[in-house]
């Protein structure tokens, strides 16, 4: 990066409203070095930049439709909360280190409601007759004309480009746009989201989030409508597609590159063709598959070992899939390989067929457990009866899969966590719900239990379902769980 060429007023000039001091690219001499002068103390620079810069293009970078889904959103927002001033936070992107910060993701509750990722931002919806009415509170960019046009690396345009301000998103989102330093939220407002904790709004970040307002937002979200339901059909789709980038690199991967190579061709294919992942990309050869959050990636592969892929594109919108399969590096399974994938594929689909509406939320949950259960049984890997280990106090069988077997999807990949447990596990599936089904078996490889033909195979399964009238449709039916489908859609890539 060349970040050491920023303007040396950039810290003064930059400085969040906090009591931190400021992050710094290099440090400052105590007096001028005529050598390096400092820019904001050169009057033929300063004069020189304020002349001869024309119009950019500032056009938000909303999706299609993203806005006119917010708005329903904010309706059904209100008539859950009629009469409360409500106030939703985009947050900010959190510092790498020093001065250098991750890209920035907004919240998702914000998403939902205004449509946009727009960083500081805070959306506020005050009762008005009839409903609420919105506003959005932004910084303004620095543009030529201003001093943080050239010395502001966080707003300036200069250093992150054209940036939209209060008329172009008032336009494009269908709201009405404020500075964030008019923002004067009274004290008895809801707040979610994520405040930035510098800037015009850090006042916000000392105030008490609202368990009220979470509860709603993650309940009113469950139920999809069609413009989210084409979002993450885009998502699933494209995660599909990248499942396929990434398998045909696998003998690449087995020469040279192992693991990475594979997570960064799926990561390439999702910032390529989506914003991004929606997750850290979780690939995992031969003693690794077993391990549930192998986000590591820092193995080689193993050409005689499954490879457990767990992958999902998020899309411009924040919506992203969320998809497993386990594949045989070499492209056929061995006898104890396919006897795993066999049992958990007979799990998988006994869970999603238990998947419609009407049901229990619980109910795909056990219908995955007893396949498995029973499997193992007949192993003879549990050390107790069938009944026993699927009893409240048993659960030996979780032994080799300790994680739960589904979740909501949406814009997070374990979408409307802060809902209550009678509104989410405890619930009836519902039309518009999208969820995953993801059974598997993780067998460690220095689990003494387990037979050493066993030891280091790792299988999980994972799909991404809505639920419909009918039952439930599989949207990322594209790729085959069956190990004879697998094996040929292998084969039919290479």
């Amino acid at each position: 990066m060349t970040t050491n060429d920023a303007p040396d007023a950039v810290a003064e000039l930059a400085a969040p409203a906090a009591a931190a001091p400021p992050a710094r690219s290099m440090p400052q001499a105590a007096e001028a070095d005529p050598r390096m002068p400092r820019l904001a103390e050169a009057p033929g620079f300063g004069e020189w930049m304020l002349q001869g810069w024309g119009e950019a293009d500032r056009t938000p970078a909303v999706p299609s439709g993203a806005s006119g889904a917010a708005a329903r959103h904010r309706a059904r927002l209100g008539e859950a909360l009629p009469g409360r001033v409500l106030a939703v936070a985009a947050g900010r992107a959190p510092m790498r280190v020093n001065d250098n910060a991750h890209e920035f993701r907004a919240d998702s509750d914000f998403l939902w409601l205004v449509g946009a990722a727009i960083e500081d931002a805070v959306l506020v919806l005050e009762p008005v007759a009839g409903g609420q009415e919105p506003t959005l509170y932004l910084p303004a960019p620095f543009r030529p004309g201003d001093e943080g046009f050239f010395a502001d690396p966080l707003r300036g345009e200069l250093w992150v480009g054209p940036m939209p301000g209060l008329r172009e998103y008032g336009d494009a989102l269908g709201v009405r746009t404020r500075r964030l330093e008019e923002l004067d939220l009274p004290v008895d407002a809801l707040l979610a989201g994520a405040p930035a904790a510098a800037g015009p709004a850090a006042a916000l970040a000392a105030r008490p989030r609202s368990a009220e307002l979470d509860r709603v937002l993650a309940e009113l979200r469950m139920i999809k409508d069609e413009w989210e339901l084409a979002e993450l059909r885009a998502a699933v789709d494209t995660t599909v597609d990248g499942f396929a980038a990434t398998a045909l690199e696998i003998p690449q991967a087995v020469r040279r590159g192992g693991e990475r190579w594979l997570q960064g061709t799926f990561d390439r294919h999702a910032r390529t063709f989506g914003s991004g992942v929606g997750y850290a990309s979780i690939v995992g050869s031969g003693p690794h598959a077993p391990i549930l959050h192998w986000v590591r990636a820092e193995g080689e592969i193993d050409p005689d070992a499954l490879l457990l892929l767990d992958l999902g594109v998020e899309r411009r919108s924040g919506y992203t899939a969320d998809v497993t399969r386990t594949l045989p590096a070499s492209g056929r399974f061995g006898a104890a390989q396919r006897e795993v994938h066999d049992l958990v594929e007979r799990s998988h689909r006994a869970g999603l067929a238990a998947v419609g509406p009407g049901r229990d939320w619980a109910d795909f949950h056990t219908a995955c457990m007893e396949v498995l259960a029973r499997g193992l049984a007949d192993w003879g890997l549990l050390p107790v009866s069938v009944d026993e280990a699927l009893s409240p106090g048993g659960q030996h069988h979780r032994r080799y899969l300790v994680c739960g077997v589904g979740h909501h999807l949406g814009l997070d990949v374990h979408d409307c966590s802060t809902a209550s447990h009678a509104a989410y596990q405890g619930a009836k599936m519902r039309p518009g719900m999208v969820l995953t089904v993801e059974p598997g078996l993780y067998f460690h490889a220095f689990d003494e239990t387990l037979p050493p033909e066993l030891r280091g195979i790792g299988v999980r399964l994972e799909d991404d379902l809505v639920v419909t009238a009918a039952g439930g449709e599989v949207l990322s039916a594209g790729l085959p769980i069956d190990a004879d489908g697998i094996e040929g859609w292998m084969a039919g890539l290479r």
